[in-house]
């Protein structure tokens, strides 16, 4: 099992945690859909030759966007992974994946 986290602006987190549900993430036991999430402030600055969803190319921008964590079944990873990545608005979606221990 793995617990992935990404982050997202506003406007497209519903469109990106429906992607995610449906190539398989967020499922536990009997139950699907599920998620947890929290809303931050993200920071970043587009350098020359990237292509801002939010923004302008050099300069700091900060902006809302939502934390969002679920777990993904060791054999869905990749496809969430890439569906996750088809969804989202940024040219590089931030995201982290960790593996789980059983215990």
């Amino acid at each position: 099992m793995y617990k992935l986290a990404f982050f997202v602006p506003p406007s497209h987190v519903e469109v990106v945690k429906a992607a995610v549900f449906a190539a398989g993430g967020g499922r536990i036991g009997d139950y699907d859909c599920c998620a947890w999430q929290v809303l931050g402030q993200g920071q970043f600055r587009p350098l020359d030759g990237s292509q801002p969803f939010i923004g302008h190319t050099g300069v700091v921008e900060q902006v809302e966007e939502w934390r969002v964590e679920l777990v993904v079944a060791d054999e869905l990873i990749q496809s969430v992974i890439v569906a996750l990545k088809h969804s989202h608005p940024y040219q590089t979606p931030a995201y982290e994946v960790w593996q789980l221990a059983s215990v």
